[in-house]
């Protein structure tokens, strides 16, 4: 306990070397979001943790600050602050800059597909493109944007990398009549997705386990496996910015090529698909050396909002080839 009161008035002397903005100056919501931007700006920091620029980044501090949803701050960006708000609000802006963490750690918190999810250290900050997919490409009504029609089918899913559990618990929403398998190597990762499991009362339904890969679940197999590996290569690793090296190593670090988990999971992942499942998988920048590694295996390769070329879908007798 000792330690961590030094640390946080170390950070809170760090927070106040920041300039002082006085409540004659910064009064709205706008007001601290055109502060923070500056800030951000000076300190060159790096967003990648579910926000893109330095305007969302200082949206969603000052709404997580405020107790705000995202979706609530253009109805109160004109509002004005109290002065206890203001401190507030300055302290997390000044914790950004001085640490270099991710905003999720500073507040806990981090959305997808508009949920919240509690995330800390113990995990990577989830900002996987897959969850967009489950809404996209699973049970929709153009003929052939479907991977699986009918989302009702699918019974059983299985998440490997589960880190805080999100993924596993969108799955949970997306396939309503699934149990769903969600298995990590880290004990400290599974308390996070435990906690973010029964935030949502999907007890009964996610299942965390904690082994290698498929190493837990045995035979088993599944109309759908998910995984967001580790895939940065060493050349990546040794250039990750300062917000990405405070989050767990090991839920970046691929080895020489990006590739040593992913090979496990694609060389295994026949033994646990069901004869209609599908492998959905995501390997950041890996794709030409996903495709020199496996020159006989047809993946598809899917396209959102923000990415393309990340993701891949392939179904057993796809994989049956390799």
């Amino acid at each position: 306990m000792a330690r961590r009161a030094k640390a946080s008035s170390k950070t809170s002397r760090s927070a106040s070397k920041l300039p002082k903005g006085s409540r004659g100056e910064l009064q709205t919501l706008l007001d601290f979001v055109r502060y923070a931007v500056s800030r951000f700006k000076e300190a060159k920091l790096t967003f990648a943790h579910g926000t893109t620029d330095p305007v969302a980044e200082a949206a969603f501090l000052v709404c997580e600050t405020l107790h705000l949803h995202p979706d609530q701050f253009e109805t109160f960006a004109t509002a004005r602050v109290t002065a206890h708000e203001a401190r507030a609000i300055l302290d997390v802006i000044g914790r950004r800059v001085s640490s270099g963490k991710p905003s999720a750690y500073l507040v806990n918190k981090i959305y997808m597909r508009g949920l919240p999810f509690y995330v800390d250290e113990r995990v990577i900050v989830p900002r996987s493109f897959i969850g967009e997919l489950l809404d996209s490409h699973f049970g929709g009504d153009d003929e052939g944007s479907s991977l699986i029609d009918d989302t009702g089918a699918v019974e059983s899913v299985l998440e490997l990398c589960t880190g805080s559990g999100c993924l596993a618990i969108l799955a949970a929403n997306a396939f309503p009549n699934a149990e769903i398998d969600a298995v990590d190597i880290s004990k400290d990762a599974l308390a996070v997705a435990a906690r973010n499991v029964a935030d949502y009362s999907l007890q009964e339904r996610v299942m965390l386990h904690r082994g290698d890969l498929y190493a837990p679940v045995a035979d088993k197999r599944y109309d759908l496996i998910i995984a967001n590996p580790p895939y940065v290569d060493t050349e990546g690793m040794a250039g990750l910015p300062r917000e990405c090296r405070a989050e767990p190593k090991i839920a970046f670090d691929g080895g020489a090529d990006g590739l040593d988990v992913v090979r496990r999971i694609v060389d295994q992942a026949r033994r646990h698909l069901t004869a209609e499942g599908g492998l959905l998988c995501e390997v950041g920048r890996c794709r030409d050396a996903l495709e020199r590694a496996y020159p006989q295996t047809q993946f598809l390769w899917l396209e959102t909002e923000d990415s393309d070329d990340e993701v891949f879908w392939a179904r057993l007798e796809d994989l049956q080839k390799l």
